[in-house]
């Protein structure tokens, strides 16, 4: 009896010691993980200003951008319908983390290049990273023709240069929030009063309404001097737009009100002369649709 009392002591001794090698094995391996925010916000862009996501590797984003005329326009403009602005995109992801745009727009006739890279990822577990960071840098190319008022002698004059860090925080499933220091070269200003680089803030955020919608919105400050000098024409002003996202599995439409017309960075950032409370507001859109281009891999999911 007194055989049987000891070996069951030592197997259930055994089994313990067991028990807890195994949970330590458990902590451990769940200290060793780490557990990345997705979704921060649907696409690349928040309303305007890009926003923290990158697109993923091997895939293509194909966007189409309208900004429509002035609400204030009136009936026979049926209130801005009438004139429409375009921009057409092409998004490809080097990587998970870098990837490369080109853009045309209408306003202005400007061709754009640009890349982002995404240097830091928020994230919980093993690594706490409390936000994501994603650099972004553009060259924007005036291809106007030249006047009295705005003339190009080379071709380097035509040229303005744009550089943000792109911070932004997911607090939860619903609401995330993005900053946007920005710095803005123009080798030529529009006219003597504006300062060949600008120093601007972009503030931005979206709210999850559903599962496939959310409200967005999206402010650029831009003070109009700067360590004591003017940066900018008093007629320009700063840039409120409010938007609507809707999801739909391969396109996301994203449709907005704002007082700018233009549709990067050196327009509605340096260039806005629309305000709110005079009316001029412009309907605009987004509509983006993103194509894989890696069989052996699931395209990269920003799904809500």
């Amino acid at each position: 009896m007194k055989r049987l009392f000891v070996i069951g002591m030592i197997l259930t001794s055994s089994a313990a010691f067991a028990q807890n090698d195994l949970l330590k094995e458990l902590d451990q391996v769940q200290d060793s993980v780490v557990n990345y925010s997705a979704a921060t916000f649907k696409g690349t862009r928040i309303i305007n200003g890009h926003s923290v996501e990158t697109v993923g590797k091997n895939n293509l984003d194909f966007i189409i951008s309208h900004r429509f005329g002035a609400v204030n326009s009136g009936a026979q403009n049926f209130f801005g319908l009438d004139e429409s602005q375009i921009r057409l995109a092409l998004e490809y992801g080097l990587t998970d983390r870098l990837m490369i745009g080109v853009g045309r727009s209408s306003y202005q006739k400007t061709l754009d290049f640009f890349a982002k890279y995404r240097l830091l990822k928020q994230s919980t577990g093993a690594r706490n990273m409390p936000v994501s960071v994603t650099l972004f840098a553009s060259d924007a190319h005036n291809s106007t023709t030249s006047s009295t008022e705005l003339p190009f002698y080379t071709i380097m004059q035509r040229q303005t240069y744009t550089f943000q860090a792109l911070i932004a925080r997911k607090f939860n499933d619903k609401l995330s929030l993005q900053l946007s220091p920005t710095v803005i070269h123009r080798n030529l200003a529009e006219n003597q009063i504006d300062a060949n680089t600008i120093y601007s803030l972009g503030m931005g955020g979206r709210y999850k309404l559903t599962k496939r919608t959310s409200f967005n919105v999206e402010y650029w400050y831009t003070p109009k001097t700067f360590a004591g000098t003017t940066q900018r024409d008093p007629r320009f002003t700063n840039t409120l737009s409010l938007g609507f996202d809707i999801e739909t599995g391969g396109h996301v439409f994203q449709l907005h009100l704002t007082n700018s017309r233009g549709m990067i960075e050196k327009q509605f950032i340096g260039q806005t002369t629309g305000k709110w409370n005079n009316g001029d507001i412009f309907y605009g859109f987004n509509i983006s649709r993103t194509f894989s281009f890696d069989k052996n891999r699931k395209r990269k999911s920003n799904a809500y």
